[in-house]
């Protein structure tokens, strides 16, 4: 998702779509960044002044977190492989060469053209990949993920999508500040009962605990 000439753009790989892949890319891209961000135009946050005005936080890594699990949240088996592969692919990127790194991930990723993919997201911008040093960004992913399971059951997501480009943590102090009229929600949070069932699938398929998280993450 970009914006050209003022209008934002999802560009699709058509080579490497796959059916219930780009479902979930769909409410990644569209369903969260986009619906964020026709909502951002509308609050009083919606430039820098505003944001430094109001004293916003990092919209990341709640940003990448949300749409991330969005990308997986109605698939039968909701496995949140990729953003910790990329988590992954970083760190180990920080420590090896290109070289170093393409086979290391081999004990995950079979396919060369793929894991390549990923080393290159994790080497982007480094001018001498034969040195360790990454691009840390995609890390941003399972972060953000893992905060949100944390706190799930404290977020108002309906609001955190209405509020636009904002972190779930400042949802709260917002909420008396926002523009609430002619807001757009996508439609899979208009049912919240079941959106948070597909969160508890989430933590079960994953065999993640609120307990880990808890110790985890303050």
């Amino acid at each position: 998702m970009t914006v050209v000439n003022g209008c934002p753009t999802l560009t699709i790989n058509v080579s490497t779509a796959r059916e219930h892949w780009l479902e979930g890319m769909l409410r990644h891209e569209i369903g969260t960044h986009y619906f964020r961000g026709i909502n951002n135009l509308q609050q009083p946050w919606s430039n820098w002044t505003g944001r430094k005005k109001y004293g916003l936080r990092p919209n990341n890594p709640t940003e990448e977190g949300l749409a991330s699990i969005h990308s997986v949240l109605f698939r039968k088996d909701p496995l949140l492989w990729r953003a910790a592969l990329l988590y992954y692919t970083v760190y180990r990127a920080s420590q090896m060469s290109f070289s170093r790194l393409f086979q290391d991930v081999g004990k995950f990723v079979k396919d060369p053209n793929t894991r390549w993919d990923y080393c290159v997201r994790a080497k982007r911008g480094w001018t001498d990949t034969s040195q360790p040093g990454c691009f840390n960004k995609d890390q941003v992913y399972l972060d953000g993920i893992l905060q949100i399971l944390r706190y799930r059951d404290s977020i108002d997501f309906h609001l955190l999508t209405t509020l636009g480009k904002v972190s779930f943590e400042d949802v709260e102090r917002l909420k008396t500040l926002a523009v609430t009229e002619n807001l757009r929600v996508p439609h899979f949070l208009q049912d919240s009962e079941r959106y948070m069932e597909q969160l508890q699938k989430i933590m079960d398929v994953n065999e993640l605990t609120d307990k880990e998280l808890q110790d985890l993450i303050y």
